[in-house]
């Protein structure tokens, strides 16, 4: 046998081998990690995502809530994960700005992960006690702070995290004085919120929406692009000429950097499905969820400018890493 058949041989036998692979994945049940605690928008996604995805792939996909630290414990958890497309995790916004606020954060989101698609975006709304505000009197809120002696109290889900970036860049933005008070979460936050313990609160659609339904709560206005069609009477903050105030809350799927290409693909494949399917959609779109997937490379540009402009975002406020 010559060389020459020898590596023709060769390569034959390799590219079969790696279509046999293929082909066998999924051979077991698939990780998705969501590194906050069961229930809110996050983990919504993740179940309906995960449904789709497992019936399509003909393995479950296993929502593993790995809470704790900010979302770092489940976050390292699944940077560290065997990179074989048997883990993969839903990242978000925090995970943008967590780099900026955390002094030794223990994975890096632009190094540790590869993009497989985004999922969607929502934006934040300012939610108020519901029978001291009407449904968009973002006018109203910002004249009663501009003119109280002690500042307006905003909830926020800890240090660094977009509730709280939104309140001090609402007090930036406004001139009003506010006193950012942390909370364990945006349901605790809430609930305060219709008690009228506190002023207000910046989270989304999905995190209000039992408490809004119920007239407990009213929002006075969104940090997105566009008004929402199930809000009309709603202004964004750009409407109400708060300048720096247009961003969203978004989600995307990673897995840990260096999974093959062709296993990301096949998982990219499967997620676009999922966000497509028929009831993906009217379960999430009722949550203010935009869904919207994307390609690897559209991702990794995308994660890679949210993490430049929070950074510039918390310096511009003076946050410390902690």
């Amino acid at each position: 046998m010559t060389n020459l058949l020898r590596r023709a041989l060769l390569v034959a036998c390799t590219c079969l081998v790696g279509t046999s692979a293929l082909a066998a994945y999924p051979d077991k049940p698939v990780r998705l990690i969501v590194p906050w605690a069961p229930g809110g928008s996050t983990d919504a996604i993740a179940r309906a995502m995960a449904q789709r995805m497992g019936e399509s792939l003909g393995q479950s996909v296993v929502v593993d809530n790995r809470s704790g630290a900010s979302g770092r414990i489940g976050t390292e958890a699944a940077a560290k994960a065997a990179p074989d497309g048997y883990t993969i995790a839903l990242v978000e916004l925090p995970h943008a700005i967590a780099p900026a606020v955390t002094a030794k954060l223990p994975y890096d989101l632009l190094k540790d992960f590869t993009p497989i698609s985004l999922v969607g975006t929502s934006p934040l709304l300012l939610f108020v006690n519901g029978s001291k505000y009407k449904t968009g009197d973002i006018k109203g809120f910002l004249k009663d702070g501009r003119t109280s002696a002690a500042p307006i109290t905003l909830a926020h889900s800890g240090n660094g995290s977009i509730s709280h970036l939104s309140s001090e860049l609402l007090a930036g933005a406004s001139g009003v004085k506010i006193n950012p008070i942390p909370y364990r979460g945006s349901a605790p936050a809430l609930t305060d919120v219709a008690a009228e313990q506190v002023g207000g609160h910046f989270a989304t659609l999905a995190s209000g929406s039992a408490l809004l339904a119920a007239g407990k709560i009213s929002v006075l206005m969104t940090t997105g692009p566009a008004r929402l069609p199930a809000m009309p009477q709603v202004p964004t903050a750009r409407e109400a000429g708060l300048a720096g105030m247009q961003f969203n809350q978004w989600w995307a799927l990673v897995a840990p950097a260096t999974t093959p290409i062709d296993v990301i693909e096949r998982l990219r494949k499967e997620a676009i499905a999922a966000l497509e399917h028929p009831a993906t959609r009217e379960r999430l779109t009722t949550l203010g969820i935009d869904l919207k997937g994307s390609t690897r490379d559209e991702l990794r540009a995308f994660m890679r400018d949210e993490v430049h402009h929070w950074g510039a975002v918390v310096r511009k406020i003076g946050l410390q890493p902690e």
